[in-house]
């Protein structure tokens, strides 16, 4: 059962953003402070990636856990209420993202996926600094 009346859920729900959550500010603020510089919401590319590094050919997708469905994640927890249309809401998001990748693939672009429980407190640093290296690694 939800804690929330339906008033307050879909207030609650309706708040949440698609762009420039506090996942991507954090991937972005230590990008740039380690000197990097990249574009936000690119819409020329397949399905607007979240953080853009084109002296790299890299994207970042800054995912939400629960959103994308990631997989063994206790952050993802399938509600118990209207549970058909958000495993489908789910699902769709999966399929869409994997089309995405894809097509950025074939343009030639390198996908970096960061996970929001992966920013969390305790990880973001390893998290942060093994996406820093990856980059420098994929200049070479």
């Amino acid at each position: 059962m939800d804690v929330h009346d339906k008033k307050t859920r879909s207030y609650n729900m309706s708040c949440i953003r698609s762009k420039n959550t506090k996942p991507e500010e954090t991937v972005r603020k230590y990008l740039f402070s380690q000197g990097f510089r990249y574009r936000k919401n690119d819409k020329r590319l397949p399905g607007t990636p979240d953080i853009v590094l084109p002296k790299y050919k890299t994207v970042i997708f800054v995912n939400g856990c629960f959103w994308h469905g990631h997989e063994d994640c206790r952050y993802f927890v399938v509600p118990k209420t209207n549970t058909e249309f958000w495993i489908n809401k789910i699902n769709n998001n999966r399929i869409r993202d994997q089309k995405k990748i894809s097509e950025l693939e074939a343009m030639g672009w390198k996908v970096i996926a960061i996970w929001e429980c992966e920013l969390k407190t305790g990880k973001r640093e390893d998290t942060l600094s093994s996406l820093v290296n990856r980059l420098y690694l994929s200049q070479n």
